[in-house]
């Protein structure tokens, strides 16, 4: 099993497109997104200001129409009726963003906002939408960084798991199965590759964004586990899709189609309703770290993506132990 593996990893190390879908292209989206959008240019949206250091936050940050809020009790009635999408509660002691949970671009935003521009003396800087949310959010380029790792982490394990169709179709998966090697070897070498080009990827993901996009991921040992979780479900999901195929064109197309979907609908590249996006593994990853860098707990969401890897790789071994049988 061990040579079948290593072969394999080889084969895929040379992959052009591997490592356009894996690397170039999620850090390519990762720097449009966390720097271009985050860059010195004014943040549209309704926004307000309180506090006793109102007027000081105003002058420094130099934001047009402000809207002045008498206190963090008003500020929370015009955020919940979607008068304003955010207002900065400011004083000496730090910042509160107090945003609409139906405004979560211009929140995030805020956020960015006060972050950058804090006041000496207040560097905390916490974000209320809802009691569900409180200070849970990722800064923007860690949003986007993260987003576009988990989005194309599914199309690097697609590139592998078609790779056993193409193997069928050339007769080097006759020859494997002429040796006296167990097919049950042959079935989990196969699928540990994709385990493998997909953590291997957001691995070099996680190190070149924080290195060259000062990327804040997180405490290692919970971005570890969470990324583990992630590369199983997007394998299994990714695997149990392309059994169903006949070829390897038919396989990539429902592969491709299905992961766009996944992605756009779990907000990789924006946020969306958390009632639609709470249905795929992209949220849950997103929520996972946001919850890492709130201190709070990530079990939630890790028990969603294993629960995901978990009903979708029996699918995935029984339908390709099918395609491996002599």
């Amino acid at each position: 099993m061990l040579r079948i593996l290593l072969k394999d990893l080889r084969r895929r190390s040379r992959d052009s497109m591997l490592l356009v879908f894996g690397v170039v292209l999620p850090l390519g989206m990762a720097f449009v997104f966390g720097v271009a959008l985050s860059g010195g240019s004014q943040p549209s949206g309704r926004y307000g200001v309180a506090g006793p250091s109102a007027a000081e936050f105003t002058q420094r940050t130099g934001l047009p129409d402000l809207e002045p809020v008498a206190g963090v009790a008003r500020a929370r009635q015009l955020a919940e009726s979607n008068e304003l999408d955010a207002v900065f509660v400011v004083s000496p002691a730090g910042i509160e963003v107090v945003g609409s949970v139906d405004a979560p671009l211009a929140v995030q935003v805020a956020r960015e906002v006060a972050e950058s521009y804090a006041l000496p003396g207040g560097q905390n800087v916490q974000v209320t939408q809802d009691a569900t949310l409180g200070t849970r959010e990722l800064d923007t380029r860690t949003y986007h960084a993260a987003g576009a790792a988990m989005f194309f982490a599914f199309f690097a394990v697609m590139l592998s798991v078609t790779g056993l169709f193409e193997e069928r179709r050339n007769g080097t998966l006759a020859r494997l199965l002429s040796m006296p090697v167990p097919r049950a070897s042959i079935l989990t070498a196969k699928l540990l590759v994709g385990v493998i080009v997909g953590l291997a990827g957001m691995a070099l993901l996680v190190a070149a964004t924080t290195l060259l996009l000062g990327v804040r991921w997180g405490p290692p040992a919970g971005v570890a586990a969470l990324i583990a979780a992630g590369v199983l479900a997007a394998t299994g999901l990714m695997t149990a899709l392309a059994s169903f195929a006949r070829t390897a064109e038919q396989a990539a197309n429902w592969q491709s189609a299905t992961a766009t979907v996944l992605g756009l609908l779990g907000g990789s590249f924006f946020p969306v309703a958390p009632e639609l996006s709470m249905f795929t593994p992209h949220h849950w990853f997103l929520e996972g770290l946001a919850e890492l860098r709130g201190g709070a707990s990530i079990l939630p969401a890790l028990a969603v993506l294993l629960a995901v890897a978990a009903l979708s790789f029996p699918v995935a071994a029984v339908r390709v132990g099918r395609m491996v049988a002599p």
